[in-house]
């Protein structure tokens, strides 16, 4: 049997992977729960209170989570869940999209998906600036066409826009 660094581990366990993910669900479940009980789970005058629906589904996520953290647990055989490589992939993905959503707020939808866009076409895509920088205007332009002016729906909208009167 031959010890292997952590550096040279291909990747995470499916079962470590399972094990983080009900836990990390349980915590959700315990948030719902919480909550739910904070805003009444019982009957009022009305009907039921506001949380008696999510209070339930809050139960059944808990069950389901502890469900798939003992399967988890009793697992023994080995499997990868995925390499490191394979997990920078879905990082590469993931990282820019949670800045695109933090910056939604502060520089509207429009900025922040030319900036998304423009990123994901050169450093995903490889394309040249020029084709990047067209359709990242194109496509938040045709949004704001599309749901401003033809179905009347506002956007988040930023500085940028403010300044120009949109």
């Amino acid at each position: 049997m031959t010890h292997h660094s952590p550096e040279a581990e291909p990747g995470p366990s499916q079962r470590a992977v399972e094990i983080g993910v009900a836990l990390a669900m349980l915590g959700f479940a315990a948030i719902v729960i919480a909550g739910s009980l904070q805003a009444g789970v019982g009957w009022g005058p009305e009907g039921p209170r506001a949380g008696f629906f999510p209070f339930y589904v809050g139960l059944v996520i808990a069950g389901a989570s502890l469900f798939n953290l003992v399967t988890a647990m009793a697992e023994r055989t080995p499997k990868l869940f995925a390499d490191w490589s394979q997990l920078g992939q879905v990082l590469s993905v993931i990282v820019p999209t949670a800045v695109y959503v933090a910056l939604v707020p502060w520089l509207g939808l429009y900025v922040a998906s030319f900036l998304l866009l423009a990123a994901f076409m050169r450093w995903l895509g490889h394309y040249r600036w020029r084709l990047a920088l067209l359709v990242a205007a194109a496509v938040p332009l045709a949004a704001f066409v599309m749901f401003e002016k033809w179905f009347l729906v506002p956007l988040p909208k930023g500085p940028i826009e403010d300044w120009l009167g949109l």
